[in-house]
């Protein structure tokens, strides 16, 4: 089969609701992924920074072929040996009292909103039926009808109603915005990206953080933390919110925590929060099963074992500046943290973000834009100078066409 064979098999009988670069992958391993024609590329994406290991590690992978081996599936209807060994190392890991596992990151927002809802009416006495959550403008956190109802993106919310009433929308950035909604006492979270990630690597200003949960802290109203995209070392700390130190009053993970092997997600809090929420109230079949947490224990191992944090650090650095020094026409802007980088394309006779991507594709690096003119950089953590070197110079030559 060619290449076009490949997509409009996907076209006839898959949805219609991704509009994939035109290139069909067959392999991967580490910052490289092949086509089916055997073409090899630099992984610029990372699957939206679920390969932060890297393609195939070798460690996770074999994680997840002993485990499949043995055991894949109880269901939470009875214990697996493993679930409570991840529940121990994870919540040390990150530094709380328990972790409620889900699969996917959709279902970990799904599972903070409810559970900072149910904190709400049962230990800040907001009135049944009336808790609100805070969000942010620009936000991205899921596809569900409920994360859609926190949208402010037209395509995301678009036809999709009746949505899911108890949300403020708030500007991202905007301490005095912030503060305005604490005041109201129906406020029982304030759900926040460190950086916005879909929008286009959105960052706040130095100090943000902080100041928010702070803000949050004296309203008494939950700190939540949407990880998923910016965590496990992808902004050169373990969590983007270490940049300010704060600990988040919950955390939602996802992507990466299985090095991008299978669905793992996770909800951390300490006990005066997780267990306002009882037996029969919330789960999920498969969160939890014992081959996630294997695979999900060697996945949080290699980014301490190979200090891939330190490492996005390092090469994030070097991509940003290397960008910076990009003296080209279409380039408007460029910003980023750790191996979190965007470049803001301003279109030139015709030619735009889109039109950029397909070219460093044909040129051997795979990125893609959101938001119409923002590409967003972001290749596995494990990246080493000379990948990074050679990755900037396919970047640099590809802007050279247009």
């Amino acid at each position: 089969m060619t290449t076009q064979d490949y997509i409009s098999r996907e076209d006839r009988y898959g949805a219609h609701n991704y509009h994939p670069l035109p290139v069909v992958l067959e392999r991967g391993e580490g910052v490289y992924v092949w086509d089916v024609e055997g073409k090899r590329y630099y992984d610029f994406l990372s699957a939206y920074s679920a390969l932060n290991q890297g393609h195939n590690h070798p460690k996770i992978v074999k994680a997840l072929v002993d485990q499949v081996q043995r055991l894949s599936l109880t269901s939470r209807a009875f214990y697996n040996n493993l679930l409570g060994e991840y529940e121990e190392y994870v919540t040390r890991y990150f530094g709380y009292d328990k972790v409620l596992p889900m699969n996917t990151g959709a279902e970990g927002v799904e599972t903070a909103i409810k559970l900072a809802r149910r904190w709400g009416y049962e230990k800040k006495g907001i009135a049944e039926n009336q808790a609100k959550i805070i969000v942010c403008e620009g936000n991205f956190h899921g596809r569900t009808v409920t994360a859609i109802s926190a949208s402010c993106d037209p395509d995301s919310f678009g036809n999709f109603g009746p949505f899911t009433p108890g949300f403020i929308k708030i500007p991202y950035n905007d301490l005095q915005s912030l503060e305005q909604a604490l005041a109201d006492p129906q406020a029982a979270g304030f759900l926040i990206e460190p950086i916005q990630g879909e929008a286009g690597v959105v960052m706040p200003d130095d100090g943000y953080l902080s100041k928010a949960a702070a803000l949050c802290k004296s309203s008494n109203v939950l700190f939540i933390a949407d990880e998923i995209q910016t965590g496990m070392g992808r902004t050169g700390r373990i969590l983007a919110c270490d940049h300010e130190n704060v600990h988040a009053d919950i955390l939602i993970l996802g992507k990466a925590l299985s090095g991008g092997l299978l669905p793992v997600a996770a909800v951390l809090a300490n006990d005066e929060i997780m267990l306002c929420i009882r037996p029969g109230q919330h789960g999920s079949t498969y969160g939890g099963n014992p081959l996630a947490a294997k695979v999900a224990i060697a996945a949080l191992e290699v980014l301490k074992e190979e200090e891939l944090p330190q490492n996005a650090e390092r090469m994030g650095k070097l991509l940003l500046d290397g960008l910076k020094s990009l003296k080209h026409p279409m380039i408007q802007s460029v910003r980023g943290k750790g191996l979190l980088c965007a470049m803001v394309i301003k279109p030139e006779n015709g030619k735009d973000a889109w039109d950029v991507c397909v070219a460093l594709k044909e040129n051997g690096l795979l990125a893609k834009p959101t938001h119409g003119d923002i590409i967003r950089l972001a290749p596995p953590l494990m990246i080493n100078e000379a990948q990074l070197t050679d990755g900037l110079s396919i970047i640099s030559k590809t802007l050279d066409q247009f």
